[in-house]
């Protein structure tokens, strides 16, 4: 985003460093192209959404990366599959450079199958979001780490938490992000005027440019019905045969449509921690909608006063923190896993990450306050698999340790 420093500025450039070739993929408009214009001037850039560059990239793939060897910089890479095994070629030929290509890609399944097929073993990949709160309002220089990039220490405990930098911004503002999301374009026109047309030409692109030209076959009236289902589905745990029936198709199929959302970054799954032998575990995957504002412009929800008082609200935040919480590791480059945990009996907990960090068990609450009792899941879980400690992410004050190894996270600290 222009004028906005990306958290992915950095990344790039350590892959850069290690591997030869980048690939740097997401939903549309979420600022991968601004990204590559980070890259120093003697990188030559290709659209291939530009039909010349097309052209020339399309003609002959493995002649124009001879002649091009370093510095290329391809946007938009599934819009031309061949360039995949080119680059394979161009990459062996010299494979002990690094810093040499940059992919970006939007809304295809394919493309990782292709980067899968072509480029393992010899590229890096960053998957970009939309901004991050903690991209609205970075720190100043100097004021410390945040709450979760402590707690995301293999070796810090819970009380160690409390030491983390002031909040990046206040309450009114972590309300104002919630319901707007993280797109960048209505962040640059900050006006209602704007917000919601480009929403609307935003979910008619993704719809009937990108997901049509995607999946030549598919039933996009039902897939727009069900687009229009995911804001109600968004953090429930997802029972594909009622939503079937919902949309008069077979549960293949709608298995198929939500691959689809997810493959093209407008929903996240999330599925079943289940490595409980001792406890009969909900099994079934867990959804939501990637980006709150999206969330909030296909429930008709007007403005923050509307969204407290909305039936989905408590999904609605929860999804919003789980979102940060994975783009701000993904955009460090931890690597890690991500899962809920539902037993039979009912006890839950919102985020279950698993890493090079150990694994941290994560509960969403909108209160400031949090009852003890509530607490018991998230007790009972940090016990039984030696977690070194348990986050509760809130609307409180500053952070708080409520237990030896369990600390509660205002999410404006995050």
């Amino acid at each position: 985003m222009r004028g906005m420093k990306r958290a992915y500025e950095a990344l790039l450039k350590e892959y850069l460093s290690l591997f030869p070739c980048v690939g740097i993929v997401g939903a549309r408009q979420t600022g991968k192209t601004t990204l590559l214009e980070t890259l120093p001037e003697e990188w030559k850039r290709i659209d291939l959404e530009r039909l010349s560059d097309l052209e020339s990239l399309s003609r002959d793939p493995d002649l124009f990366l001879r002649l091009n060897p370093a510095k290329v910089a391809i946007d938009e890479a599934q819009m031309l599959p061949a360039v995949f095994a080119a680059l394979r070629v161009a990459i062996d030929a010299d494979r002990e450079t690094p810093g040499r290509f940059v992919i970006t890609g939007s809304s295809s399944p394919k493309l990782l199958k292709s980067i899968s097929e072509s480029l393992a073993g010899r590229i890096a990949i960053i998957e970009m979001s939309p901004l991050l709160w903690a991209e609205i309002h970075p720190f100043e220089e100097g004021e410390g780490d945040s709450a979760l990039t402590i707690a995301a220490r293999r070796e810090a405990r819970a009380a160690d938490v409390l030491d983390a930098a002031p909040p990046r911004g206040t309450l009114q503002e972590a309300h104002d992000y919630w319901f707007r999301g993280g797109y960048p374009e209505p962040w640059l026109k900050a006006t209602e005027r704007f917000r919601l047309p480009w929403m609307e030409q935003y979910v008619n692109a993704y719809i009937y440019r990108d997901v049509a030209r995607l999946f030549p076959g598919l039933d996009l009236p039902k897939f727009r019905q069900l687009l229009g289902m995911l804001a109600g589905l968004s953090g429930s745990v997802l029972n594909y045969s009622d939503v079937a029936r919902t949309l008069g198709v077979s549960q293949p199929t709608v298995r198929d449509y939500f691959e689809i959302a997810d493959g093209t970054f407008l929903w996240r799954r999330i599925a079943s921690y289940e490595r409980n032998v001792m406890k009969r575990i909900v099994k079934h995957p867990k959804g939501y909608m990637r980006d709150s504002g999206l969330l909030h412009y296909l429930s008709r929800v007007p403005d923050v006063s509307a969204l407290l008082a909305h039936p989905q609200m408590g999904n609605s935040w929860e999804g919003m923190v789980i979102e940060e919480i994975i783009r701000q590791l993904k955009a460090a480059g931890c690597g890690f896993d991500y899962y809920y945990y539902r037993t039979a009996a009912g006890a839950e907990i919102d985020l279950v990450l698993e890493g090079d960090f150990g694994l941290l068990p994560v509960e969403i609450k909108y209160t400031q306050s949090v009852d003890g009792r509530s607490l018991r899941a998230l007790r009972d879980f940090v016990c039984e698999h030696g977690c070194r400690m348990g986050l509760v992410i809130n609307n409180d004050e500053a952070p708080r340790l409520y237990e030896e190894n369990i600390v509660g996270v205002p999410f404006n600290w995050l």
